[in-house]
């Protein structure tokens, strides 16, 4: 994790993302005033699971996932964040401390806001405050579709699901799945690593997915559909 400072060529000094436009001058200043950007490498957590918050992140660019973690090094992916989203919001409204870890697959450039600020502009501003509800409740509609998924869903449901889900990234991040591991891809379906790699290739030899190298070519994406949803 590496600080930017102003005087480095990667600084960035407005925040020009749409949910910050709508703020007013003295609140544009507030945020200024409280943000630090930094850079996190590959690999760097951007959060940490029962670590504490001070902070509200917003990704500028670059993309990481967000995990929760359990007992015996098990965890469990929930979904990829990319640019224009905001990490650990729930800090700002519950816990002072993360409720789950986050790390970055790619290089990723965040804005650090204060969580007290945010909450500040948020009692202040309205539509602001709108637009942060509008996305915290997009997030738990997925949260609870992904446990719908894993309460009601056999291991090739929601394994056909998960590689429908990341293919829909495929066309800003055509890398998407050489950057994920198999163990990724298990820990997205809540399947062993092992169960996931026979999965894949039962997947490829009934001619809905090629396997090249890591990448993962969905062929029938209306299949893996079906058994998403019967799986």
């Amino acid at each position: 994790m590496k600080t930017i400072l102003e005087t480095d060529n990667d600084f960035i000094c407005d925040i020009k993302a749409p949910c910050f436009q709508l703020l007013e001058a003295d609140e544009i200043e507030l945020v200024q005033a409280s943000k630090t950007q930094v850079l996190f490498r590959k690999g760097d957590n951007l959060t940490k699971q029962g670590a504490f918050a001070s902070y509200v992140l917003f990704v500028i660019s670059g993309m990481a996932v967000q995990y929760l973690e359990g007992d015996n090094d098990k965890s469990f992916n929930m979904r990829m964040i990319i640019p224009g989203e905001f990490v650990g919001l729930s800090a700002v409204f519950n816990k002072n401390t993360f409720n789950y870890s986050s790390v970055a697959v790619t290089d990723c450039l965040a804005f650090l806001v204060e969580k007290d600020t945010v909450a500040n502009v948020i009692k202040q501003n309205g539509q602001f405050a709108f637009n942060i509800i509008k996305r915290y409740c997009e997030q738990n509609s997925k949260l609870f579709e992904t446990l719908k998924s894993l309460m009601f869903r056999q291991m090739n449901g929601r394994m056909a699901e998960k590689l429908l889900y990341l293919n829909t990234l495929k066309p800003l991040y055509p890398e998407i799945f050489q950057l994920l591991s198999r163990k990724d891809l298990a820990d997205f379906a809540g399947i062993s690593m092992e169960s996931a790699v026979k999965l894949l290739k039962v997947f490829e030899k009934d001619g809905l997915i090629e396997l090249v190298e890591k990448d993962v070519v969905i062929k029938k994406p209306h299949k893996l559909l079906e058994i998403s949803r019967v799986g």
